[in-house]
């Protein structure tokens, strides 16, 4: 990511993203939104009985891109799993990330990485490439706003997936093409996971969707029927 145009420097272990809309469900702004309180202030009351209070942060999310490249997380400070909050869909997982948000006027503030599991998450898909964020107010934001965060060591990664997942395909192509009759049969018991270990640990990065996802393409192209 480029550096802010300001006088505040990238530190080590910051990184940059930029603002950008969201769904406005979170906040309660999008007037077609089924929780016209914004979905965060519904849910803070079931997080706070389980023992996480957000009352310190404005009850919406900000939305951080990192477009083109995509956002690994892991090791998650906190995960409350199938929460139910809301009777229009089943519960849902979710994840919080202690970080640190600073922008170009130097305002610093203490935040969460806010990250509904895609699997339990029935309603408004987020991309890959975007984070969402509670943090108290901050002003002098706005659409395309430079913001810096920084999380704990390891929770936090930016990857050029639609390379990876390229580069994975092309692999698979050519162990495929080497050994067309046996290659899935002798690979498929190891997983998909251990069988990279052994041949490419770059590819390791990727999450397991997209590892299945590249593994079926191969199968339905390299693969006759």
């Amino acid at each position: 990511m480029q550096p802010f145009r300001g006088s505040v420097e990238m530190m080590p272990g910051w990184i940059e993203g930029v603002l950008q809309h969201g769904h406005g469900v979170a906040s309660g702004a999008n007037s077609e939104s089924p929780y016209p309180k914004g979905s965060i202030s519904i849910q803070s009351p079931f997080f706070k009985a389980l023992g996480l209070d957000l009352s310190c942060y404005w009850h919406g999310t900000i939305n951080l891109s990192f477009k083109p490249l995509e956002i690994i997380l892991r090791n998650p400070d906190i995960t409350f799993e199938n929460m139910y909050w809301t009777d229009l869909h089943p519960p849902e997982t979710f994840s919080f990330w202690n970080i640190k948000l600073r922008s170009i006027d130097n305002h610093n503030v203490n935040g969460l990485i806010y990250y509904p599991h895609p699997e339990t998450k029935a309603r408004h898909w987020q991309s890959s490439s975007v984070l969402e964020i509670l943090a108290p107010r901050m002003t002098n934001l706005g659409e395309g706003s430079p913001l810096q965060v920084k999380a704990s060591e390891g929770c936090l990664q930016l990857i050029d997936g639609a390379r990876l997942r390229a580069k994975l395909l092309e692999f698979l192509k050519f162990r495929v093409l080497a050994s067309p009759d046996h290659f899935f049969a002798n690979s498929s018991h190891l997983g998909i996971r251990e069988w990279l270990s052994k041949t490419n640990p770059e590819f390791l990065i990727l999450p397991n969707k997209d590892l299945d996802h590249v593994w079926n393409q191969a199968k339905t192209l390299y693969t006759e029927t």
